[in-house]
């Protein structure tokens, strides 16, 4: 009948409504990280968009050691989005559970 695909295509833009909200929220987290001199903060978007580098953890290049640097950046980067990661996965949970989003149902 033709008011079952109009409540179809009804339902198709609510959910997509839905979605860009939720992906709006996903983009306004923002996550940051310091260990060692170094803080990173990334947003949902898995964008970086802050790095601080101290002068206490550039002294390991100073020191002749870039490799001790390199891994503790490494490991900042892979905590902060590590982070991120953990909370959009909260708000999609989230979404689920109040049922406004088609997947998972």
């Amino acid at each position: 009948s033709t008011m079952g695909m109009l409540d179809q295509v009804k339902q198709a833009m609510q959910m997509r409504k839905e979605a860009k909200r939720l992906q709006a929220e996903v983009e306004k987290i923002s996550c940051s990280y310091n260990n060692g001199g170094i803080s990173i903060t990334a947003r949902g978007d898995f964008s970086i968009t802050q790095v601080k580098i101290s002068d206490e953890a550039l002294e390991e290049i100073k020191a002749g050691k870039p490799e001790r640097f390199e891994t503790m950046l490494k490991n900042v980067i892979t905590a902060v989005l590590g982070q991120v990661k953990e909370r959009s996965q909260q708000l999609m949970q989230q979404a689920m559970k109040e049922g406004n989003l088609p997947f998972g149902k």
